[in-house]
């Protein structure tokens, strides 16, 4: 079987004070996981009517790529580390193309 693409969508929720910090987090993560092999795209959006709100749009070459990404210094200390303990909610779904 061929290894799949793998997409992974989060959306995480912060308060009003941690929203511009959440913000220089999440675009530092979204440039150091653009240099890794196995990231396809990788996409942040803040919310125009709700601020507080981010949106992450990851796409990986497969599974694989996506545990190495998650294994990454970078994405220790800025997710991890950084906008899970931040953040007021997260919501995260993983998903295969049709």
């Amino acid at each position: 079987m061929l290894a799949a693409m793998v997409i992974q969508s989060v959306h995480f929720t912060f308060a009003e004070k941690d929203s511009e910090k959440a913000e220089e987090l999440l675009r530092e993560l979204r440039m150091a996981s653009l240099t890794e092999d196995g990231v396809m795209s990788f996409d942040v959006a803040r919310g125009d009517e709700q601020p507080n709100a981010f949106a992450l749009w990851e796409e990986y070459k497969d599974r694989a790529a996506m545990e190495s990404h998650m294994a990454t210094e970078h994405f220790q200390r800025l997710v991890v580390r950084g906008v899970r303990a931040m953040a007021l909610q997260r919501e995260a779904i993983v998903v295969v193309p049709l």
